[in-house]
């Protein structure tokens, strides 16, 4: 075959995206790499901020320039809105570099073997935005409860299959009632436990001095942040982080 030919078998090669688009990259068999490397349950501070830093890396160094990211647990959801997308939109891409960017970076900030994220592509109308958040963060919601919950459950002796047997017959009334009878009250968990965590571009002023004309000056500027005490997004306060962070 010519190399032509074979340029014909990249069937997905040209397919592309149209903003505004998500990419979320989950990690592959983190269950069994967080155990064997010790971090706590049912959240460790340390991977959570490497998940953060890594988004904050990707914003900052990448060059991609997408507008927020939204993590918990083991994945990272990224939104580009610019009428002219990173690699003009090419999914394969977007999924591919961006997989391999965070994989690289946790890897080097954990110190721990090779890490992978597996990604895909999601694509969205404007007025979705909102709702696809919602939707994510009240996942996080849900892994909460869980893992709380399996977590006592594992804490008072049960095996991890019993324990997982014993969750899926479990309500969420009921996983929080046996959480409050061993002290755990998930409304004082740290926010980010509930709710995830945030990276995005926030506006600040600098102060400085005009020498030419001998006089204090200040000027607004941009900087890459992580906000670990997100609201609600189906609260209006959500509603309203959310629509300021993509209309900037």
């Amino acid at each position: 075959m010519q190399r032509s030919d074979f340029e014909n078998c990249e069937i997905y090669a040209d397919l592309r995206a149209i903003p505004p688009v998500i990419i979320r990259v989950d990690g592959r068999g983190f269950k069994k790499l967080l155990y064997r490397h010790g971090f706590e349950k049912p959240f460790d501070h340390r991977f959570a901020s490497a998940m953060a830093d890594a988004a904050e890396s990707f914003a900052h160094q990448s060059g991609l320039h997408p507008v927020i990211a939204y993590t918990f647990s083991d994945e990272i959801n990224i939104l580009f809105t610019d009428q002219v997308l990173p690699f003009t939109g090419r999914i394969e891409k977007l999924v591919s570099v961006i997989s391999s960017y965070i994989a690289s970076v946790m890897t080097r900030s954990l110190d721990i073997s090779p890490i992978a994220f597996d990604g895909r592509a999601i694509l969205l109308h404007p007025h979705q935005i909102t709702e696809y958040l919602i939707w994510r963060q009240s996942e996080a919601w849900r892994n909460c409860i869980n893992s709380y919950g399996y977590y006592t459950l594992r804490s008072t002796g049960l095996s991890g299959r019993d324990a997982a047997s014993k969750m899926l017959g479990m309500r969420s009334c009921d996983i929080h009632e046996m959480l409050f009878q061993n002290g755990i009250n998930l409304d004082k968990v740290p926010a980010w436990h509930r709710r995830g965590v945030m990276v995005h571009r926030d506006e600040y002023v600098k102060c400085g001095y005009d020498p030419t004309r001998g006089i204090e000056v200040t000027a607004n500027r941009r900087k890459i942040v992580q906000n670990w005490n997100l609201p609600i997004f189906a609260s209006e306060e959500g509603a309203e982080l959310i629509q300021r962070l993509v209309d900037v």
